[in-house]
């Protein structure tokens, strides 16, 4: 675009993105004073200040999902410490605080970049299904497929945890603080406590189910059996005490040992819906460095996790067929922007949902669904007046396509940059809001093995995301890092949100690569996702939990569209995208969902 042109389309950005939200949950802290404790006493997310713009620092960002977290990270890089460090270090505390999203018991995928090197390295620390399963594993004795209610809780559906097997691996290759040392905020929140907020509240207070495990219902409801109230303070020993062993002795006290040997007890001695998981497949799970998926759009190259994730894949996919329209030249959140985005996205889900799995077990064609060439041809499908409705896959296969069951909503994604420039960006999840709602040593085990396929072969043809031993059940999760003209990392980002993770994402890299918005403004864009089937529009709603009311307009789309040829749904659609620019001077410039309750911190 000429640049009179693009001048003329600031102050019309600047207008649409105070329209959407009153985005307010992020701040810029002041140092603490000497002598002043790590962490302030209040745990409540920040009043919300309305900002539009991005929360800027100097040296070193932090965007996570929980105040505490946040806070803990920021001190870990003041003191030094790599992004992978506060990495360690925020997860950690997200266990404890944010037990309803991710977690030791839980997996994640991790994308740093290095500044030294330019690299971009892709870390794999997804669950693996035990050895003793089958693919029927999720069919009732008539062989149908079993409801999703039915499989989630329990020890069924728990897959071996592998985030503290990633972490490790990444703090091995880039830590510069002491392994032990980045759990000890954690630990010593966990023995003083933290304040229960309003989301943790009404996530307890709506999930009956986690009243079945004595440990949970013990540790999340009063003597009286009544939800935890808001502001009360919550403390867990038990967690404490697990996360000083692994900070003593590693990830293999987790793996090996009595910690491994609870877990495994918990999951196949489940009263209702026993699991198959061993002690033995604990202590072999091994965590991967694989390729990241990078791809170019408009002057940048954007990075993102590679299978058993289908989120780099499908979000290059998005990205790639929208390459070839000017996006540049569209209003944000247009009726033709939201059209165009919406048909590149049901191309790219038609193809994620019959050829994305886990890479060791199924025949992957990551290249042909990412060639210029084969993008063009789709993207030529694209009518600018006519829904193409639903899509079939691009290529020839011989495998059966599945949609996913609706479920991974209380995932959390953080993005991290240290005063040497590293970044991360991490998405990590125990699936389901609690996971499969048993409690272990303190912290919740996942339910993701119901990411898996529950039926394993359609019309008699295999599906490449079946249940096998060992096997990595296809997530959505899609943490990203995008390198600007010159290489270097110029935008962290990512979010929860199940299988719309992925169109969160997609929405939020068009709208800094081609709209010109900052990382919040991005993030305040109201959602939209098609994923081959109805285009979803967010409707407004109220968030107790920061006082934010999302007060968005799209859903006022859905006329246009529909006269387009879409279904249209509107839906309360929470992700939680968290993000950090590095802007070209070394500035940094962060941004946090007002949907949720997280903080941006940064000096």
């Amino acid at each position: 675009m000429q640049a009179a042109a693009r001048a003329r389309l600031i102050p019309r950005r600047a207008l649409f993105a105070l329209t959407f939200f009153a985005a307010g949950c992020s701040q810029t802290p002041t140092p603490p004073a000497p002598g002043a404790p790590d962490l302030p006493e209040s745990d409540a997310p920040a009043p919300p200040s309305f900002r539009t713009d991005a929360r800027t620092a100097e040296t070193y960002m932090v965007s996570a999902a929980h105040p505490v977290a946040a806070r803990i990270g920021e001190r870990i890089l003041a003191d030094g410490g790599s992004a992978v460090d506060a990495a360690v270090a925020v997860q950690a505390a997200l266990t404890l605080v944010e037990p309803q999203s991710s977690g030791i018991g839980g997996g994640a995928f991790m994308l740093h970049y290095a500044a030294d090197t330019g690299e971009v390295r892709a870390y794999d620390g997804r669950e693996t299904a035990p050895a003793a399963v089958t693919p029927e594993l999720f069919l009732k004795p008539d062989g149908s497929p079993m409801g999703f209610r039915e499989a989630v809780g329990g020890g069924r559906a728990v897959g071996v945890p592998g985030v503290l097997r990633m972490l490790e691996r990444a703090h091995d290759a880039h830590g510069r603080t002491p392994w032990r040392a980045l759990f000890r905020p954690a630990i010593d929140r966990a023995r003083d406590g933290f304040r229960v907020t309003p989301r943790l509240h009404r996530l307890i207070k709506g999930d009956a189910a986690l009243r079945a495990d004595p440990a949970a219902r013990e540790h999340f409801f009063t003597e009286s059996g009544e939800p935890l109230p808001v502001g009360h303070r919550l403390t867990n020993p038990a967690l404490a005490d697990t996360l000083q062993t692994v900070a003593r002795r590693g990830a293999a006290a987790f793996y090996e040992g009595p910690i491994a040997g609870d877990i495994a007890r918990t999951v196949r001695r489940h009263p209702s819906n026993p699991g198959k998981m061993t002690r033995d497949d604990l202590s072999d799970y091994a965590a991967k460095q694989r390729e990241p998926v990078c791809v170019p759009y408009r002057e940048h190259r954007v990075c993102g996790m590679p299978p058993p994730t289908s989120g780099g894949a499908t979000v290059a996919q998005i990205l790639g067929i929208l390459s070839r329209f000017d996006m540049r030249a569209t209003e944000p959140m247009s009726p033709r922007a939201v059209h165009r985005i919406a048909e590149a996205s049901r191309l790219a889900f038609a193809d994620r949902n019959r050829f994305l799995a886990d890479p060791d077990f199924a025949q992957v064609p990551l290249a042909g669904l990412l060639d210029p060439a084969y993008l063009r041809q789709r993207a030529r499908r694209i009518d600018p007046d006519t829904s193409l409705g639903r899509a079939e896959p691009g290529l020839t296969g011989r495998q059966a396509a599945h949609r996913q069951s609706a479920g991974g909503r209380s995932t959390t994604h953080f993005s991290i940059v240290d005063t040497q420039g590293n970044v991360v960006a991490m998405t990590s999840s125990v699936e389901q809001a609690f996971g499969a709602h048993l409690m272990v040593r303190g912290f919740m085990l996942n339910n993701q093995l119901t990411d898996f396929s529950f039926r394993p072969r359609i019309d008699g043809r295999p599906v490449a995301n079946r249940v096998e031993p060992g096997k990595r059940p296809r997530s959505s999760m899609a943490p990203t890092i995008v390198l600007g003209p010159e290489g270097a990392a110029r935008h962290a980002l990512g979010s929860p949100g199940g299988s719309r993770i992925i169109g969160y994402t997609a929405l939020r890299v068009i709208g800094l690569l081609d709209w010109g918005l900052d990382m919040q403004q991005a993030i305040n864009l109201p959602n939209m996702t098609n994923r081959n089937g109805p285009t979803t529009l967010e409707k407004p709603w109220h968030a107790p939990y920061n006082r934010n009311t999302v007060a968005t307009t799209a859903a006022g789309l859905a006329g246009e569209l529909e006269r387009r040829g879409h279904t249209v749904e509107r839906a309360r659609m929470t992700s939680g995208v968290h993000g950090i620019t590095i802007r070209p001077d070394g500035t940094l410039a962060g941004g946090a969902d007002p949907r949720r309750e997280g903080m941006v911190l940064g000096k």
